[in-house]
């Protein structure tokens, strides 16, 4: 899955920075960990596939999450 780190905006419009990615120790799945850029910046996961996947909202598809901003490390 090419998930980059950095900056992404919510389709809700909060923003969040992606810093890393997990896999879990009994499935292997792939989960995105990111921290919010707003309020108390709380921790998050996501499934990868959940993180990529797209949205309706107000009859528009859109993508659940948009890179704004790659990191450059």
């Amino acid at each position: 899955m090419d998930i980059k780190l950095g900056k992404y905006r919510h389709f809700k419009g909060h923003e969040y920075e992606v810093i890393g990615i997990a896999k879990h120790s009994e499935t292997l799945e792939e989960h995105v960990v990111y921290r919010a850029l707003y309020d108390d910046g709380g921790l998050w996961i996501r499934p990868a596939s959940m993180f990529l996947e797209t949205v309706e909202r107000d009859g528009k598809t859109m993508p659940r999450f948009e890179l704004i901003e790659e990191s450059i490390k």
